[in-house]
């Protein structure tokens, strides 16, 4: 039933009704605005990524900490 679901002709009517409702103006700031945000989720993904939760957290007596 949903094998050939998505075809060229579904997109373009897609397509069209965004630009109908949202204006040939503000797409442009929508676009921006979606791209900064997928920057933003993928670096704080990367960042999740690379925390090593097995690295031991720092004295809190340490120099580094003391705040002197």
């Amino acid at each position: 039933m949903l094998r050939n679901a998505l075809e060229p002709w579904h997109i373009l009517v897609v397509v069209l009704v965004v630009v109908v409702l949202f204006g040939s103006r503000k797409l442009p700031d929508t676009a921006r605005a979606l791209g900064k945000s997928m920057r933003i989720l993928r670096s704080e993904a990367r960042a999740m990524k690379d925390d090593d939760p097995g690295a031991p957290a720092p004295a809190p007596n340490s120099p580094v900490d003391s705040g002197r």
